[in-house]
């Protein structure tokens, strides 16, 4: 199954990653990519860029040697109720949101109720997109009314390709989501994570969940770049 996105990746502005924006974009024009989403880390996230940064992706091109660059960012999810470590005015000037649980960003949840709180909280918000990798063991939630909140909401949840590197005991979970998904019709995005040019559009692991779980092509957002498009125009943002 052919990838036209990558809508998860990282330069090296987040501090841990070791890639520039141009050796991203042009990873994605050498892998066959037509777009590629550059989502570096909140603020929140050691290490991760200042806000001017992201008020500053404005001057990005839309179009690198053919690559539509989307600018985005990979949110903290900081509470139960949902909030982001980014202001709303600043969002909205974004092309897309990924939001997540991350360690060392302010998150005091400790179990699987305080968990799927946070994580259905963000899938409400109206300014989140996708949900970047809700199988990952270390905040355990409900699968199913994640699942179902997505639904609700519209929106999509991530099978993150990096996950399956660094975090081997995300394959279960993920497994399960990805079923899940595929019983509710649930979007996936199915991502690298990229931190490092190399592994953009390089999704074999996340591929293979998918494929177990049967989600046809048309359920993965970004298999088509005009399905990433649409999706993001239902939800007020024109690229």
């Amino acid at each position: 199954m052919k990838l036209e996105a990558d809508l998860h990746t990282h330069t090296i502005a987040s501090g841990h990653a070791y890639s520039t924006f141009k050796e991203m974009v042009d990873a994605a024009r050498e892998k066959g990519l037509q777009m590629i989403a550059i989502t570096d880390h909140s603020l929140q996230m050691p290490g991760a860029p200042n806000i001017d940064y992201f008020y500053n992706t404005l001057i990005w091109p839309r179009v690198v040697n053919g690559v539509q660059v989307l600018r985005g960012v990979e949110a903290n999810i900081i509470d139960t109720e949902g909030r982001l470590d980014m202001p709303d005015e600043l969002l909205e000037r974004l092309d897309i949101i990924l939001a997540g649980l991350h360690e060392g960003t302010g998150y005091q949840g400790s179990t699987v109720e305080e968990n799927t709180q946070a994580m259905v909280a963000a899938l409400r918000n109206p300014r989140v997109h996708i949900i970047s990798h809700p199988g990952n063991p270390r905040f355990s939630v409900d699968f199913e009314r994640v699942v179902l909140a997505a639904r609700e909401y519209g929106k999509a949840l991530e099978i993150n390709n990096s996950s399956f590197i660094v975090r081997p005991q995300s394959i279960e979970p993920c497994l399960n989501i990805a079923v899940l998904a595929k019983q509710y019709g649930v979007m996936v995005a199915v991502d690298s994570d990229a931190h490092i040019c190399y592994q953009v559009g390089e999704c074999p692991l996340a591929l293979e969940v998918a494929q177990k779980a049967d989600i046809k092509k048309t359920q993965i957002l970004n298999t088509s770049a005009i399905l990433v498009q649409e999706f993001l125009a239902q939800h007020g943002k024109l690229i």
